[in-house]
């Protein structure tokens, strides 16, 4: 089905080609499937209520403790965050585990983290599973939330 939309999609195209001088055939076909995303980009700082080019949060360095369940009881890991213009530039995960399984997971989350998150604005982090470790996530989350409340301005 995708096939034959494509195939109707570069036909109307060709057959407005003429139309517009200067506008390549394939023009018509792309624009629809970047709509989308341009039009989720141009939405996005407006959903957070900052303007474009407005800071979000104080830059500095947060620590918090984010609470968790896991299948051998409440869990808790500590979590800190270096922010410079609502970015994360550094991330430690502070493993607190109460029994060896959640200490094994715990160690490979914050392992894994910094690759995931580093580089990314703080409103656009959204953990569920590093490095094999999805109920981590759930303890990270909550200290983030709680990151998030310190430092917005």
């Amino acid at each position: 089905m995708l096939t034959a939309l494509a195939a109707v999609s570069i036909l109307g195209a060709a057959g407005c080609a003429g139309a517009e001088a200067g506008t390549p055939a394939g023009a018509a076909a792309d624009a629809p499937a970047t709509t989308g995303p341009e039009e989720t980009a141009a939405t996005g700082p407006a959903e957070t209520g900052a303007a474009a080019g407005e800071q979000a949060y104080r830059d500095g360095t947060y620590t918090s403790t984010g609470s968790y369940q896991s299948p051998a009881g409440p869990e808790e890991v500590g979590v800190t965050l270096t922010l410079e213009a609502d970015v994360v530039t550094a991330v430690e995960v502070e493993p607190k585990p109460d029994n060896p399984t959640t200490r094994e997971y715990q160690g490979r989350f914050a392992g894994g983290i910094s690759d995931a998150i580093v580089g990314k604005k703080l409103d656009e982090l959204s953990v569920d599973k590093v490095a094999g470790s999805s109920l981590t996530s759930g303890g990270f989350n909550d200290a983030t939330g709680k990151i998030k409340s310190e430092a917005r301005l």
